[in-house]
């Protein structure tokens, strides 16, 4: 990472995306600082139970993220379902209803579309787990905006079809099974802007 620093980690997941969570954030250290916005594919009439399922197993404040709320440090935001998440450029969520985008709402590519607006080269993001393309073209934006990117393995991936439409629109940074990614994201906190 040859001394860039990171103000955030989104993350893009769909089938398989709970288990691999859990995986890729499991004993994450005490003085962990980086905000993490994740979109996980979630059935826009359901509420979502994210946040009380990863709160006991994280040390950081795990919440739904909200409109016009600031981004915090030691947070991880999950969208909320039937709405896609932006982040703007002042570091603040924003709601909206547009259309779905790849068949979901919230989208992968819309959180990371505006984030790498947002952040630029302080920004990483990840794609996990899929059953569609969502996250393809937005993670190509990080890169092109500067920003770190990574992908899991498809070969480990329960449904390899978002890691690979990822691979096949530009090369990231790095491609790696979970857990290495999981030391990644170590390494990346300890890169992280003060």
């Amino acid at each position: 990472m040859n001394g860039r620093m990171f103000e955030a980690i989104v993350i893009g997941a769909s089938a398989g995306g709970v288990d691999a969570l859990m995986v890729l954030l499991a004993d994450l250290p005490v003085g962990w600082r980086i905000p993490l916005v994740a979109v996980l594919h979630l059935p826009e009439a359901h509420e979502s139970r994210l946040p009380e399922v990863f709160r006991p197993r994280l040390p950081m404040d795990v919440r739904e993220a909200r409109d016009k709320a600031p981004i915090a440090p030691r947070t991880l935001y999950f969208a909320a379902p039937g709405y896609h998440l932006s982040i703007e450029r002042d570091r603040c969520f924003s709601l909206s209803c547009e259309p779905p985008l790849h068949w979901s709402r919230p989208s992968i590519d819309v959180l990371m579309a505006s984030a790498a607006d947002a952040y630029g080269p302080a920004l990483a993001g990840l794609v996990l787990t899929g059953a569609n393309e969502d996250g393809a073209d937005g993670l190509a934006l990080i890169h092109r905006a500067g920003g770190f990117t990574a992908v899991q393995d498809p070969d480990e991936a329960q449904a390899p079809t978002m890691p690979r439409a990822a691979l096949a629109r530009h090369r990231p940074d790095h491609v790696l099974p979970l857990r290495q990614l999981r030391d990644l994201l170590l390494k990346l906190d300890s890169a992280h802007a003060p």
